[in-house]
């Protein structure tokens, strides 16, 4: 009975003084005397709203917003704004769940700006920019972008960055700010389609007719290559060793580009060898100038050069006599 009576007494003084633990005062703002509990009890809220804000997202996202004819850019905007809606009410009604009223909330954004002008300038400008992005929508979910000498397809907009996969599908973190201060290039802002530009040289030696021909076939026998407008080809300029020609062909998607132009590089190399027209590699012509000779007087030459009556001069004979 006695060893029932110590265990019990040991577990009274260990939850009495967890409870005393959780209980005392840390701080206080304003009327509010705010504890370890009370702390808990605010980040359980702020959690569980953090991540039904998730969930509502993810179901406005998938299932909600489908049904209707929107854009994916705009039902991405709609479900990341309501997103930030549930995470800001959820903020208000944990503050106010453990007795901080707004006059206490003023304090602590007071002491936040405190913050921010000493080192979270940058955090705040990003923050900013994510919600100009969004509502603004100068790039959307899906679009392909050119920020930064990164190009690459949108994946996420969030509150700090932008997630951002390149061509090589790899994955990059760029800073929202990026978006709003930088020059942004969007291939796909407004309309998707795009105009591919294909260049190549042919020698002066080809028939214009027939490489206008070649290159148009080219182009018309490509399925990805939109008929209107039709594809235009242009002589671009003259050049050392070859006229300078471009096609110049439109594509429904951007993103697709880079495949469309191996097919009409491909294409051209295989027309060009059926119609038996040249592309010249870089040739330079070198003009190589002889030497001009110039009169030099050569003592030696004089002694052997024979006088007028075919005999030596004097000045000869008499070293020769020596």
């Amino acid at each position: 009975m006695e060893d029932g009576n110590f265990f019990e007494q040991s577990y009274s003084e260990i939850f009495s003084s967890g409870r005393d633990l959780l209980t005392t005062t840390l701080f206080q703002l304003q009327d509010t005397q705010v504890s370890l509990l009370t702390l808990i009890i605010f980040f359980l809220f702020l959690i569980a709203f953090i991540i039904a804000s998730r969930v509502i997202k993810g179901i406005l996202l998938k299932r909600v917003l489908q049904r209707f004819e929107i854009e994916s850019g705009l039902r991405y905007t709609l479900a990341r704004i309501s997103q930030y809606i549930i995470v800001t009410i959820g903020v208000l009604i944990s503050f106010q769940f453990i007795g901080i009223n707004l006059s206490s909330l003023a304090v602590i954004f007071g002491f936040l700006s405190v913050g921010i002008g000493f080192g979270l300038q940058n955090i705040t400008s990003n923050f900013i920019s994510g919600l100009i992005v969004l509502f603004e929508r100068p790039i959307s979910v899906g679009d392909r972008v050119m920020v930064a000498d990164i190009e690459g397809d949108v994946l996420e907009i969030n509150i700090r960055a932008t997630k951002i996969r390149t061509l090589n599908k790899v994955s990059i973190i760029v800073p929202n700010s990026e978006f709003v201060s930088s020059n942004v290039i969007n291939y796909s802002h407004g309309d998707p389609e795009y105009r591919l530009d294909v260049e190549v040289g042919v020698s002066y030696g080809s028939d214009l007719d027939t490489v206008i021909k070649a290159l148009r076939e080219v182009a018309d026998e490509n399925e990805t290559v939109i008929k209107n407008p039709e594809p235009q080809i242009h002589l671009v300029s003259f050049g050392d060793s070859a006229w300078d020609m471009e096609l110049r062909a439109w594509i429904p998607d951007v993103k697709h580009y880079p495949r469309v132009r191996n097919e009409l590089n491909q294409a051209i190399v295989r027309k060009f060898k059926e119609y038996e027209i040249e592309i010249p590699f870089p040739q330079r012509d070198l003009h190589v100038r002889s030497s001009v000779n110039l009169p030099v007087k050569n003592e030696l030459s004089e002694k052997k050069q024979p006088d007028d009556n075919g005999e030596e001069s004097d000045k000869q004979r008499s070293s020769s006599n020596d």
